[in-house]
């Protein structure tokens, strides 16, 4: 696949990005990396989601500041926030609200969920009940919920980022695949290079105590971010309105409709993407051309989020599973011909799906 700028003609008047956009990019990028060391991708991946709309589901070991990064982000944009730890004794009306019975009045009135919010952290979602991730996922999809009688559109922006832990599978629920497949982006995080984890343990001993009442706490990372928020939501919708302008040529098109095809043809894949990766490959594409300063899209944006769109959307064959293949090797043998590969292996944590 060659580079595709496009030609002039297809530009129009709507060439140049806004500089407000770029500013609001680079604003919150910096103020997020006072606060988390590195995690770059990752960072990324979040803005994506978040101009486009897509959920995002991380998948990564405890202590890799998956609640501290989306936190940051919320207190940056000025957006609300919500967590929800996923306990195998959740309920969905601990998610989306419920009715309560006012004794004064022996009227029923409408207590909502946390689920209405901008930010929602789902935090270890396979911990919950089936049902309880339905009702979650079914409000992701329609983006409204029905409490009692009545039906309640959700904030907007609204955006899931759940997370999964690869480890300690036991009392866990497993998502399924239609389940796995709303999610737009599944990301894998990977320990911090250890120049990283140095910023890290420096940054906490410079953290100190704060005095409360009479006694004193000590600080944690997430009492760094000091001061309001540096972008508003207007400026978020700007760019979100921006990111539907970035062109995107009919010769990536047709890549991305052949990248997913090949993942239904493949040997070693019993199961491959549905159109909705497609989608998300084009809509991710055009965000993170923006992120980097570009009004039209290119391979390497196709390239760069492949793993993240396709790996949680295919499963292996028994006979691929035996014969030692794993997600990211079918990957690159896909993604191969075009000129393009995925992450080697080792970067990627494991997938129950594609591995």
């Amino acid at each position: 696949m060659n580079p595709e700028a496009p030609a002039p003609s297809e530009q129009g008047d709507d060439a140049s990005i806004d500089s407000e956009c770029l500013n609001f990019i680079r604003d919150v990028r910096q103020r997020v990396g006072t606060v988390v060391v590195g995690q770059d991708v990752v960072v990324e991946r979040l803005l994506i989601s978040l101009f486009t709309g897509g959920h995002l589901l991380l998948q990564g070991v405890p202590g890799l500041a998956k609640t501290l990064l989306v936190s940051t982000l919320s207190r940056t944009i000025d957006l609300h926030f919500a967590r929800i730890q996923f306990t195998v004794d959740l309920l969905p009306s601990d998610i989306v609200g419920s009715e309560i019975l006012d004794q004064r009045t022996n009227d029923f009135r409408i207590h909502k969920g946390p689920i209405f919010t901008n930010l929602l952290l789902a935090d270890e979602i396979n911990r919950a009940a089936p049902k309880v991730q339905s009702a979650l996922l079914e409000a992701m999809q329609e983006r409204k919920v029905t409490i009692g009688n009545e039906t309640f559109r959700l904030p907007t922006p609204f955006l899931v980022i759940a997370t999964q832990n690869p480890i300690e599978q036991s009392g866990t629920f497993e998502l399924p695949e239609a389940q796995l497949d709303r999610f737009m982006l599944c990301h894998r995080l990977d320990y911090p290079t250890p120049e990283e984890e140095k910023e890290v343990l420096k940054r906490n001993i410079a953290l100190g105590v704060r005095r409360e009442d009479r006694g004193a706490v000590a600080r944690t990372e997430f009492d760094v971010l000091d001061g309001g928020p540096v972008a508003t939501t207007e400026a978020l919708v700007r760019v979100m309105e921006a990111v539907h302008k970035v062109y995107v040529s009919d010769t990536f098109t047709d890549h991305v409709v052949e990248v997913v095809k090949r993942t239904r043809t493949h040997p070693a894949l019993e199961l491959g993407a549905s159109p909705r990766a497609g989608i998300a490959l084009v809509k991710g594409a055009r965000a993170r051309a923006l992120i980097h300063g570009r009004h039209y899209v290119i391979p390497e944006d196709l390239f760069a989020l492949a793993e993240d769109v396709l790996l949680h959307r295919i499963r292996l064959s028994y006979e691929a599973l035996a014969e030692g293949l794993t997600g990211p090797d079918v990957l690159r043998e896909i993604l191969g011909p075009l000129g393009g590969r995925a992450a080697a292996p080792e970067a990627a944590l494991a997938n129950g799906h594609a591995h």
